[in-house]
C-alpha cells in the first residue's frame, strides 16, 4: 500500500495527525479523538505530547505510518484504544489490557488513590484482600504503594488471572492469586485477617445496556460487567459478607459502586453491621464507598 491508498496525504506528522482527527472526531468527538491520536504517537514513535506539537514537520517512515491505518481501521470498528496500545497507567503501575479483563477507568484510579492516600496518612495496611480484581490493577496498585503488605487477589476468571499474574511479573510485585467464585459461600481465601478489603465488582445492571457504547459491549467481558436487575446487589452482599469474615476490627472496606444503587448499597453495608460513607468522583458521581465497622464518618 502506498500513502495516499492507506488514505494519508503524506508521510509528515501533520498530514497524520489531520487524517486521524478527520476519522476519530465524526466517531468519538473532539476531546475523545485527540486523547486517542496522543495515545497512539506515545504507544507507537514514544512521544510526549509537547514533541507532538513540536515536530508536525518531521516525516515517520512507512511502516509506522501502517500502524496508524491499522489502529484507525480498528477505532472504526470501536475497538478500544487501550486493546490497540495494549496497556493503560494507572497509579503509576503498567498495566496490560485485553478482551479477557475490564479497562481500568479513571473513576477507578481515583478511588484507588483515595484509598492510599487514607492508608498512607494512618498505619500502612499488613495485609490487602481485592476481590473481582480483573487486570489486577487494584491489588498491583495497593502493593507498589505498600510494599511490605500482604496482598491476596481474587477472580473466578482464570483468563482475567493470567492477565494479572503477568502484569504483576511486568511490574515486578509480588501478589498471591486466587481462583474462586466470590459469590460462592465457601470461597477460599487464606484464614487470617485483612486489614483492607476492597473490590470494583460488576454493577451494571442488564437494563443499563443500552447506556453503554460499542468498545464496551463488544470488547470487555460481559461477565465483569453485568448484574442481572432482579438482584443488582449479589456481589456486595457476597463482599459484606467475607469482609464480616475477614476484615480486621479497624480494618477499612471499599467498594466502587453503581452511582445509580448508592443509597441501595449503602443499606447493604449497614444491613451487614458496617458505617459506610459514599464518596463522588472528580465527575461528580457516587462511585465508591468506605465502610469500617465502626460507627464513624470517613473524612474525604
Amino acid at each position: 500500500m502506498n500513502t495516499r491508498e492507506i488514505g494519508f496525504r503524506s508521510n509528515r506528522v501533520a498530514d497524520v495527525l489531520l487524517r486521524c482527527r478527520e476519522v476519530l472526531r465524526p466517531l468519538y468527538g473532539e476531546g475523545e479523538a485527540e486523547a486517542m491520536t496522543e495515545l497512539l504517537f506515545e504507544a507507537f514513535l514514544g512521544w510526549d505530547k509537547v514533541r507532538l506539537l513540536t515536530s508536525k514537520a518531521s516525516t515517520i517512515d512507512q511502516s509506522d505510518l501502517l500502524r496508524f491505518h491499522w489502529a484507525l481501521e480498528d477505532l472504526k470498528r470501536h475497538r478500544p484504544v487501550q486493546h490497540i496500545v495494549g496497556h493503560v497507567d494507572f497509579c503509576d503501575c503498567k498495566v496490560a489490557v485485553g478482551p479477557e479483563v475490564l479497562i481500568p477507568r479513571p473513576e477507578t484510579e481515583e478511588m484507588v488513590e483515595w484509598l492510599i492516600h487514607r492508608l498512607a496518612a494512618a498505619r500502612p495496611p499488613r495485609s490487602v484482600l481485592d476481590l473481582c480484581t480483573g487486570s489486577g490493577c487494584i491489588a498491583l496498585s495497593l502493593k507498589k504503594a505498600f510494599p511490605t503488605a500482604e496482598v491476596v487477589a481474587v477472580d473466578i476468571s482464570a483468563e482475567a488471572l493470567a492477565v494479572a499474574r503477568r502484569n504483576a511479573e511486568v511490574n515486578g510485585l509480588k501478589v498471591e492469586f486466587i481462583q474462586a467464585d466470590v459469590l460462592a459461600t465457601d470461597c477460599p481465601l487464606p484464614m487470617k485477617d485483612f486489614t483492607v478489603i476492597v473490590s470494583n465488582p460488576p454493577y451494571v445492571r442488564d437494563s443499563e445496556r443500552g447506556q453503554m457504547q460499542r468498545n464496551v459491549l463488544d470488547y470487555e467481558p460481559a461477565q465483569a460487567l453485568f448484574v442481572p436487575d432482579a438482584d443488582p446487589l449479589r456481589f456486595y452482599h457476597a463482599v459484606a459478607r467475607i469482609a464480616q469474615q475477614r476484615l480486621a476490627p479497624s480494618g477499612l472496606l471499599a467498594v466502587e459502586i453503581n452511582e445509580a444503587l448508592a443509597a441501595e448499597t449503602g443499606e447493604a453495608m449497614k444491613a451487614a453491621g458496617f458505617s459506610p460513607t459514599a464518596f463522588k468522583d472528580f465527575r461528580g458521581k457516587d462511585r465508591w464507598i468506605a465502610a469500617t465497622a465502626s460507627p464513624h464518618e470517613l473524612g474525604a
